[in-house]
């Protein structure tokens, strides 16, 4: 894959897949910003990569425009923006999922995507130049409980198209990727606590496993390669085959090597 140029900022970077697209990007040659509202965090990661660490508030319209002005007086014009700031809710019904949890995750995840995307992007349609990453969710593509999560993910796909056709002809490319079940600190501490079945998490899958946090790390550095100059408005799942497996359960089952599959 092709070197990378430039300034990168990553929200949510402090963890997770955040942390594993600051590390690829560092990696394949940018300059990194790590932009998390755990600064401490962040700071261990940016420190990991010789970057920059910047505390934020990625639902706060005016923080993070302080924020943008603040990254390019002292580190020069960001190229890549990865919005990865996000946060998830437990599956629950309507009837007792909090308005203030559901508020919650819309402002960080869809209002908080959309707030760096204006910041960062507006001043790269003005440079006209610079790409754009969001991460979404293959929950925000598909029937689930999570009544906030899921159609705030949906909304991230969608703003991820509008914004990349508002921004095309000055020369800024938008797109997203949609993880599938992704083996996070996170998601790896609830399966050891015994609160995660491993086995439900692999078994609709295609490929048969969970998705490593690095595997959306190369993900989003090719969106942001030259490689992907022509891709613009995208939603790339990088799920291990999640989104075409379940519907095979109409049918027996996906098919194994064993049972006649080709090996």
């Amino acid at each position: 894959m092709g070197k990378l140029n430039g300034l990168a900022v990553i929200t949510g970077g402090a963890s997770g897949i955040g942390a594993a697209c600051a590390r690829t990007l560092h990696q394949r040659g940018a300059e990194v910003v790590v932009l998390d509202c755990d600064i401490a965090r962040a700071d261990r990661v940016a420190a990991e990569l010789g970057g920059h660490a910047v505390a934020g508030d990625v639902g706060d319209a005016d923080a993070i425009e302080r924020v943008v002005e603040a990254i390019e007086q002292i580190h020069g014009p960001v190229e890549i923006l990865v919005n990865s700031a996000g946060i998830i809710q437990r599956p629950v019904s309507p009837k007792v999922l909090p308005m203030a949890v559901w508020d919650e995750v819309v402002r960080i995840d869809q209002r908080g995507t959309y707030v760096t995307c204006v910041a960062f992007g507006s001043r790269m349609a003005q440079r006209r130049r610079g790409v754009i990453v969001n991460i979404a969710s293959i929950a925000g593509m598909r029937s689930m409980p999570l009544h906030a999560y899921a159609p705030a993910k949906a909304a991230v796909i969608s703003l991820t198209q509008n914004l990349a056709a508002e921004w095309g002809r000055a020369g800024v490319r938008v797109n997203c990727v949609s993880p599938g079940y992704t083996r996070t600190p996170a998601l790896q501490a609830a399966i050891d606590r015994g609160e995660r079945d491993i086995s439900s998490l692999t078994a609709l899958s295609a490929l048969g496993r969970m998705v490593e946090p690095e595997d959306i790390g190369r993900a989003v550095a090719f969106l942001c390669s030259a490689e992907a100059s022509a891709i613009t408005g995208v939603n790339l799942p990088v799920d291990c085959g999640w989104l075409v497996a379940p519907s095979w359960l109409t049918y027996g089952g996906l098919p194994t090597p064993g049972d006649g599959a080709t090996a």
